[in-house]
């Protein structure tokens, strides 16, 4: 089998493994559905066993794909410790930056990418944006160099380093009444309909916290799975929400109205994470840093959210 299998067939596999789905697979590796699906056939002829099995849209491995996807990381991880060597000699001219981050990340992480990869040009850098379940997986497997998360996970044993501030604001439309109120009490917040995140998603476990320690409770009138899409339902006058001040990133000021809410801002932070007892690449070391000696000038400033919530975040 050593003889016959590719590189790029391992990967393949690996990200059908991973994500349990030939769709996404093709999806991450740029790559069409036809050749994943050849270049899978190929590799199940080589081994002489089925690796996966597909019912409908789902994917899962037998007992042989389990085996060869360990095989196939432990092959990728043995590649990274080469590379890492290389990169160690070599400084940082050249080399490869892996990162992963949830949805809401997404509003400043390309931009510190690109602040970074102007100051080291010979590096490739890739960043994978999904949601947290993925990222947890994903960090499970040791397969990124850093995962950027709004809380570290208890269920991995991690390093977090804080690199941001996080403030959790309450949105209405420009024209809603409270937009005009100060000092606006969560008794009198939680009888507005609400527009919300999923369960389990980070931001909203901190809201439903605030007002559970004040025995009050808000009933969602719509959940959706997008910050973009909560905006929308915002500025559609189909409630209020409370959201990270970064997602006004993009938006001109005033498109929102920021409430003056009791209780709000509330604090919450941005981690770089990596797990525990993995030596993490040089170029991964310098964008860590990177991270950290920018963290004072990558904040929401608490105190001055208001209509220049927007620019702070942004700057």
């Amino acid at each position: 089998m050593r003889h016959h299998t590719t590189f790029r067939q391992l990967e393949i596999f690996e990200a059908i493994a991973r994500l349990s789905s030939f769709t996404r697979a093709s999806e991450e590796l740029y790559l069409t559905q036809p050749t994943v699906s050849m270049q899978m056939k190929k590799l199940t002829d080589i081994v002489g066993a089925p690796l996966v099995e597909q019912i409908g849209k789902k994917v899962s491995l037998t007992e042989d794909g389990r085996e060869l996807a360990q095989a196939s990381r432990e092959i990728f991880a043995i590649l990274d410790r080469y590379t890492m060597a290389v990169a160690e000699r070599q400084g940082l001219e050249r080399g490869k930056l892996k990162l992963m981050a949830i949805t809401t990340a997404s509003y400043f992480a390309p931009r510190l990418l690109g602040e970074f990869s102007k100051l080291h040009p010979g590096i490739d850098v890739a960043l994978r944006v999904t949601n947290k379940e993925q990222v947890l997986a994903s960090m499970a497997d040791n397969l990124d160099d850093l995962y950027l998360l709004g809380t570290p996970p208890q269920e991995i044993d991690v390093i977090a380093k804080q690199i941001m501030d996080n403030p959790i604001v309450v949105l209405a439309a420009p024209n809603h009444p409270l937009a005009r109120e100060s000092r606006i009490s969560l008794q009198r917040l939680a009888r507005e309909p609400w527009v919300m995140r999923e369960a389990g998603s980070g931001t909203r476990n901190a809201i439903e916290r605030l007002f559970h320690e004040h025995g009050l409770e808000i009933r969602p009138r719509l959940e959706l799975g997008s910050n973009e899409a909560i905006k929308q339902a915002i500025l559609a006058d189909l409630g209020i929400s409370a959201l990270s001040c970064h997602a006004l990133t993009l938006h001109q000021p005033g498109q929102f109205a920021v409430l003056d809410v009791e209780g709000f801002p509330i604090q919450r932070h941005w981690y770089a994470v990596y797990p525990a007892g993995r030596q993490i690449s040089p170029v991964a070391r310098a964008f860590l840093e990177f991270l950290l000696r920018q963290r004072g000038e990558r904040s929401c400033s608490p105190d001055k959210l208001g209509a220049n919530c927007r620019a702070d975040c942004a700057s």
